[in-house]
């Protein structure tokens, strides 16, 4: 089609995420397959790299913006803009689930954290008694020193006892079919409570002047 020399991408295809060392693919395609298809930087600076008809253009390519320009009948045309992005991340996905505590009253705020470590990019999702009511307020925080880390917290404001049950927190790379999840069990009782254990019968005698110890054990 010389009135659309390049093949229309999705926007999906637009942003290229690729792992440190790994090659990529610029999905900028021809309709003509013998088109001649020039790649250039975002400062309109020529980048040589393999040219396949079906593909796009495959290599190593550092971070940034590219686009692809071809000419037909003296016309010049430019594909959409592709933005690639280098990712650190590793083929483990070492997750980590952390509980200030896991009994809570009535009212008090529960806080579960979920860490993914050697990983920049990561689709994580969060299943806990309260997500079906949307009750929860979820905040990330991206560690880059002393080492790389992804930090989920999960915030239940006014806990109750409808609060009580499994909190699972799933992590998904961002470019390998590899997933991991943990498990907490929360636990939110309507009031406290207190186990009491004495250490003596319920009838003690003592002598005059004597001095006597009574133990209880608290929990």
């Amino acid at each position: 089609d010389p009135d659309m020399p390049f093949v229309p991408s999705i926007p999906e295809d637009q942003f290229i995420l690729v792992e440190e060392g790994d090659p990529a693919v610029i999905p900028c395609r021809t309709s003509d397959p013998d088109a001649q298809v020039t790649l250039v930087n975002s400062l309109d600076k020529p980048m040589y790299a393999l040219y396949d008809t079906k593909q796009g253009f495959i290599g190593n390519f550092p971070a940034g913006s590219y686009t692809c320009k071809t000419t037909v009948k003296g016309v010049e045309f430019k594909s959409d803009e592709f933005l690639i992005y280098i990712i650190r991340a590793t083929s483990q996905l070492p997750v980590e689930i952390e509980a200030l505590k896991t009994v809570y009253k009535t009212g008090e705020t529960i806080v579960v954290t979920c860490v993914v470590f050697d990983n920049e990019v990561v689709n994580l999702q969060w299943n806990y008694p309260g997500k079906v009511k949307e009750k929860g307020l979820i905040k990330l925080d991206d560690i880059k020193v002393p080492s790389q880390k992804l930090v989920y917290t999960l915030t239940i404001p006014e806990a109750s006892v409808k609060d009580t049950g499994d909190y699972e927190c799933t992590a998904r790379h961002a470019t390998k079919e590899v997933k991991e999840n943990k498990k907490v069990v929360i636990t939110v009782h309507d009031k406290g409570f207190v186990h009491l254990e004495p250490q003596f019968s319920p009838l003690e005698a003592v002598n005059l002047h004597e001095v006597k110890n009574f133990v209880v054990d608290v929990q």
